[in-house]
């Protein structure tokens, strides 16, 4: 198969699905905002954000890991109290 000419490289999965993570991450908190939290919708994203996190964890560095490890315990914490646990 030829490669085009103009085709720029494909940039490293670990850095696509570290994006995936976080936009999950975020995605989860702007569900947990609102006076009525969408608690299900902010579940999904959480368990998908933390699935991917734990496949790409391996071929991230430390800081990156710790990171993303932080944003999601922080999610959890946030997701816990408004579910009033």
């Amino acid at each position: 198969m030829a490669v085009h000419p103009n085709a720029t490289a494909a940039p490293p999965l670990e850095v696509v699905l570290s994006e995936v993570v976080a936009s999950l991450a975020f995605a989860a908190h702007s569900y947990l905002v609102p006076s009525e939290p969408d608690l299900a919708s902010a579940e999904i994203a959480i368990d998908v954000a933390a699935d991917a996190f734990e496949r790409i964890a391996p071929r991230l560095s430390t800081d990156e890991r710790s990171a993303l490890a932080a944003l999601l315990t922080d999610l959890r914490m946030t997701f816990v109290r408004k579910r009033g646990l």
